[in-house]
């Protein structure tokens, strides 16, 4: 029997279980994308209902709700993507998010495939997205941003889109809290791209590996392709917590 018994073995891999990682890098700004992220279209049958008031027509709800599933197939912005983009809509399609005439173009022309007998409806339904009741913002969004600004981490709202949502947040009392905005149909770029994502750090003077993307979708995950950090959120409905909170814990330290 061995004088001193031999230290006990530590288990294979535990060394790198409890080693730990590269220090965080300090995050100097956050890129937070738009719908999806900080506000979500209204409930479709609302959407309906205030664009037919427009027009001078009353609907009921039930009628409302099935008019509203018929353009949400056919496809509404900020909505799922069309089941079908007729050949005559292709081009303006393809360039929704790069210059206004398409994005209002493509989208009014959808929703002129579904006869809903109500003259000048598919203008009324596209300007519903130019106006602050159109949106609903997501819980937390101000709270959010006024804790960046508070903790000194810039903000910038990338985007792709064909219309200006500066008048959006500006009425819903956030203007202040943004520093910079890349919209696609300024910047000629669209997510996932790395010319965005680019263009929006150099808007803030920041280096892309001292920021932080925030979204929703696939196409905000390419900010890694820009250098950037990435934080892609759960979906949620109009008004449900989408866990924004959660990019406070990344970007203020403790």
């Amino acid at each position: 029997m061995p004088d001193h018994a031999e230290p006990p073995r530590t288990p294979s891999g535990a060394d790198d279980a409890v080693r730990p990682g590269p220090p965080r890098r300090p995050v100097e700004a956050v890129l937070f994308d738009f719908h999806g992220t900080l506000a979500q279209v209204e409930e479709p049958h609302e959407w309906v209902r205030h664009a037919a008031a427009a027009c001078g027509v009353s609907l009921e709800r039930m009628r409302a709700t099935a008019l509203a599933d018929r353009l949400v197939t056919a496809g509404r912005a900020g909505g799922p993507l069309p089941a079908r983009v007729p050949p005559r809509l292709a081009e303006l399609w393809a360039d929704r998010d790069l210059y206004e005439h398409a994005h209002r173009g493509a989208y009014t022309g959808l929703a002129e495939t579904v006869d809903a007998g109500i003259e000048g409806l598919a203008d009324a339904l596209y300007d519903r997205l130019l106006v602050p009741d159109g949106w609903v913002v997501y819980p937390g969004v101000a709270a959010t941003l006024r804790a960046l600004r508070t903790g000194g981490v810039k903000v910038a709202v990338v985007s792709n889109i064909g219309f200006d949502i500066r008048p959006l947040l500006a009425a819903w009392g956030l203007d202040d809290l943004v520093d910079a905005y890349a919209l696609s149909y300024e910047v000629g770029r669209c997510k996932p791209d790395p010319g965005i994502f680019l263009r929006a750090c150099g808007m803030l003077g920041v280096d892309p590996e001292r920021a932080l993307m925030v979204g929703d979708t696939p196409a905000d995950a390419g900010a890694v392709n820009a250098g950037c950090a990435v934080l892609v959120l759960p979906c949620a409905e109009p008004g449900r917590d989408n866990g924004l909170g959660a990019v406070l814990d990344l970007a203020l330290p403790r």
